[in-house]
């Protein structure tokens, strides 16, 4: 037992060093706590109290510490991203349905270990674990969402996860060869070197989690195979993980030739943001194609993220939320 609930408006924490995670560093976590709750909180020796007398309020502020402290206790750092997404997961509109458990249980059952990586790797919002979730489950995956809400990296941690723990043979990591509004005109060298710049996303994922060593390995081994998206055609992708970034770019005939690609053993993941695409404006996505012809097939798991799965700098969140307002 964590907490314990006082006479007040507030908890008492039995461990006062659990106390210093539950802040966060100059108190911040309390400052987004109060953001989310829409009431002040106040820390007095070892409790922390609202201030508000509405029991509900109480009782929401009550769950969300006792699931962070249980999460805490799991070993899954108190961020702002993880008060976020318990608060989510405690209210009507996010409530976790009931065979997903606590939003702690969540997260420590949705964590993935890579072998040799810098430290394990937590999902940071409720839909994020039930990304990694959906990855660990189903043979095609799909992650749909705004810049900044983990998508890719996700995908890139539970494919190392594959490949160094033996599960899979290989990384293949593809994406459309499409420039974002701006010509680079020629680029020098062969095949690798002129898509590599393309893939330069997947490869900063990478070094986050496991040390540079490790990723040139795997390189020298071919167990990283960078295959660009046209020259896929013919062939059967066996006992790997297949990673199609910038899907949104793809077209139907490109998306459809992909998918056809996955052979026995195999897994594609393949991630995107509808709300970039750069296709000529004639050309339908073959990502937004996809997701309306193959809603039906129970085996393909989509995973719909928006800007509360930001976690890269909070004002990244807020960006997000303008340009949406203003389109």
């Amino acid at each position: 037992m964590y907490v314990t609930p006082t006479e007040a408006v507030g908890i008492a924490l039995d461990d006062t060093r659990l106390l210093a995670d539950v802040c966060g560093v100059n108190d911040y976590n309390l400052h987004v706590l109060e953001r989310l709750m829409g009431v002040r909180v106040f820390v007095r020796g070892n409790e922390l109290s609202v201030e508000s007398g509405d029991p509900l309020v109480r009782e929401l502020f009550t769950s969300l510490v006792s699931q962070l402290l249980d999460a805490i206790h799991e070993g899954i750092p108190a961020s702002p991203d993880l008060i976020t997404a318990i608060h989510a997961s405690l209210t009507p509109e996010g409530a976790l349905d009931g065979k997903h458990g606590s939003c702690a249980d969540l997260f420590r059952d949705a964590a993935i270990q890579v072998p040799g990586a810098f430290s394990k790797v937590y999902p940071r919002t409720s839909n994020q674990a039930l990304y990694l979730r959906g990855l660990a489950s189903h043979d095609i995956s799909v992650a749909v969402g705004p810049a900044g809400t983990g998508k890719t990296y996700l995908a890139v941690a539970w494919a190392l996860r594959e490949v160094l723990s033996k599960t899979r043979r290989k990384i293949v990591l593809t994406r459309p060869v499409v420039e974002a509004g701006e010509s680079l005109g020629f680029l020098p060298g062969d095949l690798g070197q002129k898509i590599s710049p393309y893939l330069r996303p997947l490869y900063d994922a990478m070094e986050a989690l496991v040390p540079y060593d490790v990723v040139r390995r795997l390189e020298d081994n071919h167990t990283i195979e960078i295959a660009p998206l046209a020259y896929m055609r013919g062939r059967s992708l066996n006992n790997c993980v297949v990673i199609l970034d910038e899907a949104q770019n793809t077209t139907k005939e490109q998306m459809k030739m992909f998918l056809t690609r996955l052979g026995e053993g195999s897994a594609a993941v393949i991630t995107g943001d509808v709300t970039q695409i750069d296709l000529p404006r004639k050309s339908e996505s073959g990502l937004v194609h996809a997701l309306t012809i193959l809603s039906s097939i129970d085996e393909i798991f989509v995973c719909r993220m928006d800007g509360r799965d930001v976690v890269r700098n909070p004002l990244v969140r807020k960006i997000i939320d303008a340009y949406e307002s203003d389109f």
